[in-house]
């Protein structure tokens, strides 16, 4: 569901630009996801704050660092105000939590079914997440399982959100 405007507990869903974002989408779409316009997803939490995987590791961040760019807020319906509150305490453990590029990499192993040793535990890992991943564990720590289609976690890209919540099209 799209909301307009933020709560403690919606995902925030964003573009790139440039090399980078390039990038995302190709692996977005490797991956099955086709082209969205979002490269990237982050938490909103209490105060007007944010939690964000970055290639140094996830931070808090203040929300405004995304004034006047288009992003997308987006919840699953029906989220009550204890299980926002719980997914923001999640999000907590997380800051400095590594980042990977290569978790791309790992996800479209996983959809071209190559046979990679140890796939599975390299991408539920929550030693390394991207963003997507990021998101999709703090909502999992709290109870709230965003998919519902039998996928490995940490299977999850900033497009398959936007498929999920922003589309309104539940797996």
């Amino acid at each position: 569901m799209i909301e307009s405007s933020p709560l403690p507990g919606s995902i925030g869903l964003t573009s790139i630009a440039g090399a980078v974002g390039l990038g995302i989408r190709v692996g977005q779409w490797l991956n099955g996801g086709g082209f969205t316009e979002f490269e990237h997803a982050f938490l909103v939490l209490p105060d007007g704050q944010l939690l964000e995987a970055e290639p140094g590791g996830a931070r808090i961040a203040g929300l405004d660092e995304y004034a006047g760019r288009h992003v997308e807020y987006v919840a699953p319906a029906g989220l009550t105000d204890g299980q926002r509150a719980a997914i923001c305490a999640a999000a907590l453990r997380y800051v400095g939590v590594g980042y990977s590029a290569a978790e791309y990499f790992a996800i479209a192993a996983h959809r071209f079914h190559l046979p990679v040793p140890g796939l599975r535990r390299h991408i539920s890992d929550s030693r390394r997440m991207i963003c997507s991943q990021l998101v999709d564990q703090c909502y999992q720590d709290a109870g709230v399982h965003l998919f519902q289609d039998g996928r490995w976690p940490g299977y999850v890209t900033p497009g398959d959100l936007w498929q999920l919540l922003g589309r309104g099209e539940q797996r």
